[in-house]
């Protein structure tokens, strides 16, 4: 009894150790290696078509965890086959709360890869996958589609897999890939809604929502779309590189 009593400690002190502890950072072409590959599935239009649910996937998930941490009832997510989704809250129609979760789509994926690459700068590699997983199955409680469901378990499954079946090296080069990913493939969604917009107006878009609940252009949110997700690119990808 006294045995077992005093391994369970043992055992939670390693686990606590294993998540916050620090990870040595991999070789520089580890993380060069991992952008280009991250470019690779961002840049060309056909494997952009399939990378870029999980570009929406942060990106309504932005939506959600900004409406609940404003007040709003989140009532459900959902994810679309053609990489578009719709998150639907309850509560006030205007005011902060909702502006701030309307803002909340296209900046949240350059910035959860500018948090992850602060993360992986400060060696805390486990604790980014981790957290990602975490992230994902909250957000699995809310999907309210079939496709949507099979979206967010498969990325949370790959990402608990390598949390506790892959080795080190492998950690690292796979949460590299997917911080170079979010900074890389959050630029992208912004240029996408300007071009739509220049074709038909997307008045449905988050910029024109933004615009219609402050009276600010929606040119002018576009531009702060643009800003954030460059500006976290640029950021980021200077601590991912050390420089």
């Amino acid at each position: 009894m006294d045995s077992a009593a005093s391994t369970a400690p043992a055992s939670l002190a390693s686990l606590w150790d294993e998540v916050f502890g620090v990870q040595p950072d991999p070789d520089l072409w580890v993380v060069i290696a991992t952008l280009v590959a991250a470019l690779a599935v961002t840049v060309p239009p056909g494997l952009w078509r399939v990378s870029r649910n999980a570009i929406t996937i942060a990106h309504e998930g932005g939506h959600g965890l900004v409406a609940l941490l404003t007040g709003r009832t989140l009532t459900g997510i959902r994810l679309h086959s053609d990489t578009s989704g719709l998150t639907v809250s309850r509560g006030k129609p205007d005011g902060l709360g909702m502006i701030l979760t309307a803002a909340a789509g296209y900046t949240a994926p350059p910035l959860l890869g500018l948090g992850g690459a602060a993360l992986l700068a400060a060696g805390r590699i486990t604790l980014l996958l981790w957290l990602a997983t975490a992230l994902l199955l909250a957000m699995l409680v809310m999907i309210r589609n079939a496709y949507g469901v099979l979206t967010v378990v498969l990325t949370g499954g790959t990402f608990l897999l390598v949390s506790w079946l892959a080795g080190a090296q492998v950690q690292a080069a796979f949460a590299y890939a997917v911080v170079w990913f979010l900074l890389a493939g959050g630029v992208r969604p912004a240029f996408e809604l300007q071009a739509k917009r220049r074709r038909s107006g997307a008045g449905d878009s988050d910029a024109d929502q933004l615009s219609r609940l402050t009276n600010v252009p929606a040119g002018l949110w576009l531009f702060l779309f643009h800003a954030v997700s460059l500006c976290s690119l640029i950021g980021g990808g200077r601590w991912l590189l050390e420089l």
